[in-house]
């Protein structure tokens, strides 16, 4: 039996090791009902006493989640009036398929555990003093599917749309040449994947896993060429998607349009477990902005590798598909695969070269999640090597207007002999030079940067030792690659070695690569260093680099049968920052290339909006360069004019941060 001295001697202690036993510390938050289009909760608190700046509200879903096992936080003191013991934030959500509830603990600073950080270094925040514990909230039921996307199948006269439901139940697509009028119905495909198919830590762990839902896949069929096409997708018992609209694809179209970037990643209005991607939101906006102007012509958004960076947090892929269904919901989107989708310590091939390259970056996803959620043409697959279904959307192809697009995946075999060589060779093999005058190859890891990347070194070796020989048989237009999280375009190479250092020319037998994987992801080496100085990038650049740039942004590619052009367009101000036009064999008249038309028509379209697209000045200096200089002092000028630029112009952007990162934050 417990004596009354130990008793109150015990409670005593409790009421100093848990304030949540003795405070009065009041929790609420609203609307007790989330719809889609109000979806913003607000959380509000009072008698918090003797308020500490780390005193923090978690989000849980579904409430039964440990303390631990929070999906992201929000530090009290983002509220004007948190020292006074109350406050309130709000907070936008997406709907995961269950319940939120929120809950607030008392944080000290002498609990602070660095052993356990985020990836800016910060200390996680500890569950051991909670104060409060709000109602549930939830979305109203009826809303119907959500996270929809569009792709293109193997036939021209078909859309494939993909979307989530919580139960799995019937939908279909709705759709037709009218917006009032949709007469045509497909039904959809239904897959899930579960825990047990997660090959590691934390995907496959209560810390990390949430049910991902149902996956519907349906095809619209039977399409007419280059229309608008109004759809919706759901069912009359679970509720209808809002309607949508795209424009179908034209089997002889003479222009392509399309947008491509690598490495975007997420927005989340809270901290969580990984820093998240705040400027993937600007990406979304400006390829929003120029999808409009185009109006009623056809295009497609390209995503190289590092999708969501969800890492094993599934949660992260709701939050991603919610924030790219404005423009994927009514543009193709199409992915390769990236190490954050698919890297895991057992995945099959991983040859001794590659030992350094192929970590834990995938979260312990093992591609599960990216090969379910997406649907690519072809039908590329390789084994998990364990229960878990194959990996999927590795490496295809498909023709979009006057341009031929190859995926390829650079976390699988890519070598003289394997599968996906033998896919790359017979497909550039077979594209008709005559209707797609252009070829533009696309895969995650490059296989050339100045970035001082030193754990892809071998890997890329091994790119161009296997790859790069077809890249220059079948003339390649443009190698375009993500990984490094900054823009960077280069000459056209051929075994290091620059063919045209011009940014306006005719093909010049050899690939022009770049880099783009500035599409939200922040952290990043420094530049390749001088020789001397290993703590100092070369600069300007090494002659092979033509442009480089620390701004996130995106490309957008124009082209016709004549001339294909690519530009970097940058989030601060939406502006083109960069550019490169290669003419095809079938331009006529050479002797002016920069004067051409053939693009009048694009440009024309994209300039209708507020934001006028702006032609880089660089050009004019190149054209005039390469008059009267060699190429080695016509590289050097560039490089000058280049330096001269940027301190005179004085940029405001914000630049990816120069650090090297430590082995949890791989590339």
């Amino acid at each position: 039996m417990v004596s009354l001295e130990a008793f109150l001697l015990l409670t005593l202690s409790l009421s100093l090791i848990s304030p949540s036993l003795s405070s009065q510390v009041s929790l609420s938050v609203s609307p007790k009902t989330l719809t889609r289009a109000n979806r913003i909760v607000r959380i509000q608190w009072s008698g918090v006493e003797s308020p500490s700046e780390l005193d923090w509200v978690g989000m849980y879903s579904p409430p039964s989640s440990r303390d631990k096992h929070f999906i992201g936080y929000v530090f009290l003191n983002s509220s004007a009036t948190w020292q006074s013991g109350y406050g309130s934030v709000e907070l936008p959500l997406v709907n995961i398929r269950s319940n939120y509830v929120f809950r607030i603990f008392r944080w000290t600073y002498d609990e602070v555990n660095y052993k356990h950080q985020d990836h800016d270094g910060n200390p996680l925040p500890q569950t051991k003093h909670r104060l409060a514990v709000s109602e549930e909230i939830g979305f109203v039921s009826g809303l119907g599917p959500e996270q929809i996307h569009l792709s293109f199948t193997g036939k021209v006269d078909e859309m494939r749309v993909m979307f989530i439901t919580a139960d799995g139940k019937d939908n279909v697509v709705r759709y037709g040449l009218h917006e009032g009028t949709l007469n045509q119905t497909t039904g959809t495909e239904v897959n899930r994947y579960e825990q047990a198919h997660m090959c590691d830590y934390p995907a496959n762990h209560s810390i990390g896993w949430r049910d991902p839902g149902f996956i519907h896949d349906g095809v619209m069929k039977g399409l007419e060429n280059g229309k608008r096409y109004y759809y919706k997708v759901g069912s009359d018992k679970t509720g209808w998607s809002s309607t949508h609209s795209f424009i179908s694809r034209e089997s002889q179209s003479n222009e392509t349009f399309a947008f491509l970037f690598g490495d975007m990643g997420t927005y989340t209005p809270y901290r969580t477990f990984y820093r998240t991607q705040d400027e993937s939101q600007s990406t979304v906006k400006w390829i929003l902005r120029d999808l409009k102007a185009l109006e009623n012509k056809a295009a497609f958004i390209s995503h190289i590798g590092d999708i969501s960076y969800a890492r094993g947090f599934s949660w992260i892929w709701d939050e991603f598909f919610n924030q790219i269904e404005p423009i994927a919901a009514s543009t193709p989107y199409h992915v390769c695969i990236g190490n954050h989708e698919y890297d895991w310590p057992n995945q099959p091939w991983k040859p001794w070269w590659s030992y350094s390259s192929y970590n834990k970056d995938g979260g312990g996803e093992c591609g599960i999640p990216y090969s379910f959620k997406f649907h690519m043409p072809g039908d590329s697959s390789v084994s998990t090597g364990t229960s878990a279904p194959a990996t999927k959307n590795l490496y295809y192809s498909f023709d979009s207007g006057v341009v031929h697009f190859v995926y390829i995946s650079t976390e699988t075999n890519f070598e003289q002999g394997s599968d996906q060589y033998n896919f790359i060779k017979s497909d550039l093999e077979r594209v008709n030079r005559e209707k797609t005058p252009f070829i533009v190859l696309q895969g995650h890891r490059p296989m050339h940067t100045t970035s001082n990347e030193v754990r892809d070194a071998l890997l890329r070796e091994k790119m161009s030792q296997s790859l790069e020989p077809l890249l220059v048989q079948y003339k390649v237009t443009l190698a375009l690659w993500g990984h490094v999280h900054r823009y960077e375009r280069f000459c056209p190479l051929k075994n290091f070695q620059c063919l045209n250092v011009s940014s306006s020319f005719k093909y010049a037998g050899a690939p022009v690569h770049m880099v783009i994987g500035m599409g939200g992801q922040d952290w990043q080496p420094i530049w390749e260093p001088r020789p001397d100085h290993q703590d100092r990038p070369i600069f300007p650049q090494p002659l092979r680099s033509m442009y480089r740039g620390g701004e996130y942004g995106y490309t957008r590619l124009v082209a016709t049968k004549e001339k294909l052009r690519m530009e970097y367009v940058g989030n601060h101000d939406g502006m083109v920052h960069d550019m490169v036009e290669i003419f095809s064999d079938l331009y006529l008249d050479n002797s002016n290339y920069n004067n051409s038309t053939g693009n009048s028509t694009v440009n024309a379209t994209l300039k209708k909006g507020k934001e006028v697209v702006v032609e880089p000045r660089v050009s004019t200096y190149i054209k005039a360069g390469s008059v009267i200089m060699a190429a080695l002092l016509l590289g050097y000028m560039l490089g000058f004019f280049t330096k001269w630029k940027r301190e005179t112009k004085q940029p405001t952007w914000t630049p990816v941060k120069s650090e090297e990162m430590e082995e949890l934050q791989t590339l």
